[in-house]
């Protein structure tokens, strides 16, 4: 009796700084949890030899952590990455997650015969390029260059990050198409835990105001701090948690401190549990970034039924649950961003955490939409691809982008994988 073999699995090289808790990493996790690993081989390439928060669960769900380093030293990294596609097989996909440096992995990846080079902007960097130095001003332009040429599919996480990376005049491009985050939404289905308020040293009674972000200048939590102190002013019993880690958190804690707001703030760190402390501890989420590409956590808050107050320098698309949101401008005091917080605090909920949270699972935001759209679009790419050396956008001559990728974002696709 003759068998039926089973296909080879496509094998995905992921280019990032390091696996750690971000909301670029957390979502590849969600993926990496989510997508059928008898059709797909994902590894990471990572730009850090120190551990990293998820490298454990990567590799108990069968992934490779494959460490290339010196990325500011390019000779030495191209020697690193070609030791490492060497070691470790013939990868059918590269998806490069690092900003204007894909231009740089893709160009090697290109030249180790890898066929699909996917370039994947997740952030809106713009404001931040707008004025370059001079040699800046050289290393993005020639990294644009680069990604024009070697990759063969762009990636956005947005439209704002789709213009950041790669520029207005591409919007058109059959090479890019919009991938939105996708979150998973089981531990949104619990029941409220309120011993973690007691965990995180929070009254029972406090109103607390809660944030998630990388203590980065972009997340800018010294304006968050200015707002804090306006919402102290009013109500004794706000309390504040800041869930996350960066460069800089002292400098942060400090300036709390300085504000009179050291009792008032709870630092949470690195955290596993961010979508049960949504759920549990916290009753507004704030998030007055000065740019975003997508953030997941904004999704996560509207997920757990949260007022949200979000700066106007986000992108729309992130308005899920648009009754749960309030938009403001950056040029705004911090007493006004203040006023809408406590707004928030009395006024009746607007919707039910059970319907924030249908509302998110209809949307493009469920993780099963976002990973088989992924995997539809993996699969397409390389069934596209005649040889390994071929350039994809030329073989695909004048298909559109839809019968290269599948079916667009909004159709239906399969629950699980």
């Amino acid at each position: 009796m003759k068998t039926t073999e089973s296909p080879r699995r496509i094998r995905v090289l992921h280019i990032v700084g390091g696996m750690n808790r971000g909301g670029i990493e957390t979502w590849l996790m969600h993926v990496l949890r989510h997508i059928d690993c008898e059709r797909f081989q994902m590894d990471f390439m990572v730009h850090t030899a120190k551990p990293c928060a998820y490298d454990d669960e990567i590799r108990a769900l069968g992934s490779r952590i494959l460490p290339c380093l010196h990325p500011s030293r390019p000779w030495r990294y191209a020697k690193n990455f070609r030791r490492i596609v060497a070691a470790y097989g013939t990868y059918d996909i590269v998806h490069s997650h690092v900003a204007h440096y894909s231009g740089y992995t893709l160009r090697l990846a290109q030249r180790a015969r890898i066929p699909v080079r996917i370039a994947h902007s997740h952030d809106d960097a713009s404001p931040s390029d707008r004025s370059p130095n001079p040699a800046r001003r050289v290393y993005l332009s020639m990294a644009n260059r680069w990604i024009s040429r070697y990759a063969t599919i762009g990636l956005a996480a947005s439209g704002k990050a789709a213009e950041a990376l790669f520029g207005p005049a591409r919007q058109s491009d059959p090479l890019l198409r919009l991938l939105y985050y996708g979150i998973d939404l089981d531990p949104f289905r619990a029941d409220r835990d309120r011993s973690l308020r007691a965990a995180l040293q929070l009254p029972p009674d406090a109103f607390v105001i809660g944030h998630v972000g990388r203590f980065d200048e972009q997340k800018n939590h010294c304006f968050l701090l200015e707002i804090f102190r306006s919402v102290a002013d009013a109500d004794l019993r706000a309390r504040f948690v800041l869930i996350g880690d960066g460069p800089l958190r002292p400098a942060i804690e400090r300036q709390a401190a300085e504000l009179g707001l050291a009792k008032h703030v709870v630092f949470a760190g690195l955290r596993s549990d961010v979508p049960h402390l949504l759920l549990s501890a916290v009753d507004v989420f704030v998030m007055p970034s000065l740019h975003e590409g997508l953030p997941l956590a904004g999704l996560e808050a509207q997920a757990a039924g949260l007022p949200c107050v979000f700066a106007d320098s986000i992108t729309t698309e992130l308005d899920v649950v648009p009754r749960l949101v309030t938009r403001l401008r950056l040029s705004q005091p911090a007493s006004t961003w203040a006023r809408a917080v406590l707004a928030r605090r009395d006024q009746a909920p607007p919707i039910t955490q059970n319907e924030a949270l249908a509302l998110v699972e209809e949307s493009r935001f469920d993780i099963r939409r976002s990973a088989a759209e992924l995997a539809r679009l993996y699969q397409t790419a390389v069934a596209s691809c005649p040889t390994r050396s071929g350039n994809f956008l030329r073989d695909i001559g004048d298909m559109s982008i839809q019968d290269v990728i599948g079916q667009p974002l909004d159709s239906d696709v399969p629950k699980t994988l």
